[in-house]
């Protein structure tokens, strides 16, 4: 008898559904997929797992680890529901919040009202203080105005504080001393967290957004993350419980509940996390992703292999996003983030007109529950799946192998009587068109991480997952002349699986400003030293062993007199004139790469000095998801080839309607249509599709005359 197979489980929620895949140790891939509960996201995490438990060989005395990645923190600022928040901050500053940055997103909407702060000006109060940009003292901390803010507060009854004191970057004495006082005053169940431990660099404006964030998301956190804990427990799974961050790095629960605002892209990294290393497979190294569920869709660049980072992002937008070009409509976290841009388009987007009787798809959503008119679950609002299905593309009867009952007849109905006669349209005709404007609504996200980045999306592959991204896919690479479309194996659960193949990060941060010539190797030297200190005090408090990280260098760096900055990589982990020579080289090729131009000749200022550490064990992680069992549902039910319509050029075509495994390395020619448990696929008559070593839908992408 062999040994016992452990196991390891990733727990995706997303806005309709909850996806929970167990990855063992032999190589089994187990997954099932539950709708999502928003009253109480715990329960459907734990109606999933005890789908998986009971319909397959997995018990929980196997699960020696538990991944997980969660919507909770961007729905608390979405829905405006964190904790009652204060900030405590230098005397004349109270209104950087209102002040913000003078950003317009809407350039010529004259009606355009920026976003309320998240903490009311009652709740903004000053301390008497005043340190200089280089941490001098300039004015001594005066601890009875502390004393008299703190006494407020807490009669205020405030549930979290925020502590951000100009410069505090510089020299965090006194925000320690702001805390410590504070700590004495408030009841020890207040979540606090000062600039220094979140966000220790300049600018004013994004570090005092960001701690901000951070405390009003901390309360959330910590009880959700505590309640999670508990059901897991009372599952009888006991062991370590890991989140993703926005950046693709997996935290400890306790790092989680300390900086929370690193969670606000947690889903939708592990996604990019699994495209990227089902690319690299596939010997792709660049990818645009395209994750599409039946709420939103995300996408997110991957180049040279690893998914582009950013720390310029902004949440409570329509359209969450990073685009220098597109600010000003959410909150500043100055935080790294894989770089995901996020709009409001899935299955579930209702369809409407505005005031100009032009026709919308989404933001709104119908969600999972009650879902679109099609699951008969009382919705009568048309959604973008209910066009799907007349179109022919979704199957009329069911979605994943039969466990949820759709029902095309309604969906009909729906569009007749909302969208065909108002427009006077025939019912294909509606539909064909509430499609194509949904793909343009998803142009825009693609454009956000390639196009406004510089890059040009024809150099790229797509690589689409999620429920919904399959069948989006094509019409939007072909829309942007994107000539190749990757699906992977299993791309309904595949978030899920991204959170397996992830690994623990930790990043630390220094503002470190002036020119780069005015700068000594050794200074530079000895404050990333400092830094890999500071990370590898972190691993310790969470358990891991520094020696199995690999720790890498970074700088931002900007022209003098420009406003924002690039992220380059040290090449070498001593800093010494010719590696500061060899890095300018590269951030001014970057430049050229990112705006078209460059000024090798312009004066170059470093600004921030970065480390991060990342498992040596991230590289051998690997997923074979042709092994994928899906339990908890019925199996697939044999499939009737059906009518699809391909717009005006093509009209209404009796399609093959086949499975993934049907498919093998011989091209076959499209229209279409591969369904499977957890996606559709269509493949119009222009392009042709093949099935690669790794088990990936290839579809050659062809463009109409």
């Amino acid at each position: 008898m062999g040994d016992v197979e452990k196991f390891s489980l990733g727990i995706d929620i997303g806005g309709t559904f909850t996806d929970i895949v167990a990855l063992g140790t032999q190589g089994s891939v187990t997954s099932t997929k539950v709708s999502s509960t928003p009253d109480d996201y715990g329960r459907g995490i734990s109606n999933g797992i005890n789908a998986l438990l009971s319909e397959s060989s997995i018990k929980p005395a196997t699960i020696e680890n538990v991944v997980h990645a969660t919507t909770v923190a961007t729905n608390a600022i979405l829905e405006n529901k964190g904790a009652k928040t204060a900030l405590i901050t230098t005397e004349g500053f109270r209104d950087v919040l209102e002040l913000r940055r003078i950003r317009i997103p809407e350039m010529y909407n004259l009606d355009y009202e920026k976003p309320a702060p998240l903490v009311p000006r009652k709740l903004r109060l000053e301390v008497k203080e005043r340190l200089g940009p280089k941490g001098d003292i300039r004015v001594p901390l005066d601890e009875s105005s502390v004393r008299a803010v703190a006494t407020r507060l807490k009669n205020e009854h405030v549930e979290a504080i925020a502590i951000v004191l100009i410069h505090g970057y510089a020299n965090p004495a006194h925000e320690r001393r702001v805390e410590s006082i504070v700590r004495e005053c408030v009841p020890h169940n207040i979540y606090i967290c000062c600039s220094h431990k979140i966000l220790p660099e300049i600018r004013e404006y994004e570090r005092t957004s960001t701690t901000i964030v951070n405390a009003l998301l901390g309360p959330v956190m910590s009880t959700y993350l505590s309640a999670l804990s508990e059901r897991l427990s009372a599952l009888n799974i006991d062991c370590p419980l890991q989140i993703m961050q926005s950046n693709g790095g997996l935290m400890s629960v306790r790092s989680a509940i300390d900086a929370p605002a690193r969670l606000l892209e947690s889903g939708p990294a592990a996604g990019v996390i699994a495209a990227a290393q089902a690319a690299r497979n596939s010997g792709i190294e660049d990818v645009i992703t395209l994750d599409m569920g039946g709420t939103t869709a995300k996408t997110a660049l991957v180049e040279g292999g690893l998914p582009a980072k950013t720390t310029e992002y902004e949440v409570g937008a329509g359209i969450n996003l990073s685009s220098r070009l597109l600010q000003g409509a959410g909150y500043a976290v100055k935080l790294p983030f894989i770089d995901v841009s996020e709009i409001g388009a899935g299955g579930g987007s209702l369809i409407w007109f505005n005031k100009g009787g032009m026709v919308q798809v989404g933001p709104q959503s119908a969600g999972s529950d009650p879902g679109p008119v099609c699951y008969d679950n009382g919705v009568t609002q048309a959604t973008l799946s209910d066009a799907l299905v007349c179109l022919g593309y979704l199957n009329p009867g069911y979605l994943v192998g039969g466990a949820l009952t759709l029902h095309a007849e309604l969906a009909t109905e729906a569009i007749q009587n909302q969208v065909c006669a108002n427009l006077n349209l025939e019912l294909l005709e509606a539909c064909y068109g509430i499609f194509t404007i949904a793909t343009s609504n998803m142009m825009r996200a693609v454009k956000a991480v390639s196009t406004y980045r510089g890059r040009d999306p024809r150099d790229f592959s797509l690589l689409a997952f999620g429920g919904n991204g399959p069948l989006m896919a094509l019409e939007i690479a072909k829309e942007l002349q994107i000539s190749r479309l990757l699906i992977p194996a299993s791309p309904g659960v595949f978030s899920a699986l991204g959170l397996l193949v992830s690994e623990a990060e930790y990043e630390s941060i220094r503002t470190l400003f002036g020119l780069i010539t005015d700068f000594e190797p050794n200074i530079i030297e000895d404050a990333f030293k400092e830094l890999e200190d500071e990370v590898c005090a972190e691993l310790a408090s969470d358990g891991l062993d520094a020696t199995t990280m690999m720790i890498s260098r970074f700088a931002d760096f900007r022209y003098a007199g420009q406003a924002f900055e690039l992220t380059i990589p040290f090449t070498s982990d001593v800093v010494n004139d010719g590696v500061i020579a060899d890095t300018i080289d590269a951030f001014h090729q970057e430049h050229q790469h990112t705006y078209q131009h460059m000024s090798p000749e312009a004066p170059v200022e470093l600004v921030n000095i970065r480390v991060v550490s990342r498992s040596l064990a991230s590289n051998d992680k690997s997923v074979d998801t042709r092994q994928l069992q899906s339990v908890g549902t019925a199996p697939i039910k044999p499939v009737a080839d059906r009518s699809a319509y391909y717009g005006q050029r093509y009209g209404s075509i009796l399609t093959p309607v086949i499975t993934r495994k049907e498919l093998d390395v011989q091209s076959r020619k499209g229209p279409l249509i591969i369904e499977e448990y957890d996606a559709t696929c269509v493949v119009p008559p222009s392009s042709t599709a093949l099935l690669d070593d790794n088990g990936n839908i290839e579809i050659q992408i062809g463009q109409d005359q």
